[in-house]
């Protein structure tokens, strides 16, 4: 009787056990994770990415690698590895394409790139994107970048960041996301037509592109607050990544969307001026999110000690639910205009 009755146990306590690792992971909720996300990792990062030891991080230059380096570091030390398919963190940017759209000369260059794969959809692959190029250095000067574009960058980073913990705990996305750092784009978006022309995952796998270009400061127009983004792109192909910006928003962050230079008409042609517009002319909804610009952009007094930590952080946070809800709602967004 005792052996019966041991046995009986055995097999309940592993009947529950099964059950509990059936039962799907809640991915409801990203209240957590987006907590997360830090001003003081972001500042941290920033100081770092946009110092004068990067020297401007020109396409190509010694201090664009070196900042690479440390980038690839970072994702290290968080646990996230390069992309399923890769070798390694770099994807090689050969000068001849660089110079190719324009008579420039500049050296062979890097995408960097990380990833996390989804559990339950792989083949699908959400992509974040930012430029962490810039304009290096003039007449001795070094232009630092630390908004165009240290601020997307480190966002990314905290993001990947925020995704790899969700992982570790057994929340992880359902989609796989492919966190994107691309070079070129002050030359003309030279690293995001790489990709789009050479992805590591086929282009009709990738449900969407979230696009970070500048989120640390405030323009004239925002000049009594910082609680407000840009979101430009969002509803040019798709009206389900419109209403996901909006409905995240109003939820978790609670920003003021600016859908000004959203216009077709917008005279700043914004929505062409980015890394998303190399993933949306291939017919992948794509969203840019910009704090617009300032009396600093592409100036040497775009400097770290000039970003809002606050507003960057928050703007962060956003970029994240949105990729939270892409890469695991059931269904990928609908491309639903021309």
């Amino acid at each position: 009787m005792k052996k019966i009755l041991v046995l009986l146990l055995i097999a309940s306590a592993f009947s529950c056990s099964t059950t509990k690792d059936a039962i799907p992971k809640d991915n409801s909720d990203p209240t957590k994770y987006v907590k997360s996300i830090s001003e003081k990792d972001l500042k941290k990062m920033l100081y770092i990415v946009a110092s004068d030891e990067m020297e401007g991080r020109e396409t190509g230059s010694k201090g664009q690698k070196k900042a690479g380096l440390y980038m690839i570091d970072q994702y290290k030390k968080n646990g996230i590895s390069f992309p399923k398919g890769a070798t390694d963190y770099y994807q090689h940017v050969p000068a001849a394409f660089l110079n190719a759209k324009r008579n420039e000369n500049l050296p062979d260059s890097e995408n960097i790139w990380a990833y996390i794969e989804g559990s339950e959809k792989p083949n699908e692959v959400l992509v974040i994107s930012a430029h962490y190029d810039h304009v290096g250095v003039k007449n001795g000067d070094i232009y630092n970048g630390a908004d165009d574009d240290g601020s997307g960058t480190v966002a990314v980073m905290e993001i990947a960041k925020a995704f790899a913990k969700a992982k570790k705990e057994g929340h992880g996305p359902k989609r796989s996301i492919l966190f994107l750092h691309v070079t070129g784009e002050e030359h003309g978006l030279h690293g995001s037509r790489y990709y789009s022309e050479n992805p590591l995952f086929p282009i009709a796998n990738t449900i969407t592109d979230i696009n970070i270009d500048m989120i640390g400061r405030r323009d004239v127009e925002h000049a009594k607050t910082n609680n407000y983004v840009y979101v430009i792109g969002a509803d040019r192909l798709s009206t389900d990544l419109h209403n996901i910006v909006v409905a995240q928003n109003d939820k978790y962050t609670k920003l003021d969307l600016d859908f000004k230079f959203n216009d077709p008409k917008d005279p700043n042609h914004f929505y062409e001026r980015s890394d998303h517009y190399n993933f949306a002319k291939n017919g992948i909804p794509a969203v840019f999110l910009f704090n617009g610009v300032h009396e600093d952009y592409h100036g040497k007094g775009d400097e770290p000690q000039k970003i809002e930590y606050d507003a960057l952080t928050k703007r962060a946070q956003l970029a994240f639910v949105i990729a939270w809800d892409l890469a695991n709602r059931e269904n990928r967004p609908v491309v639903d205009k021309k």
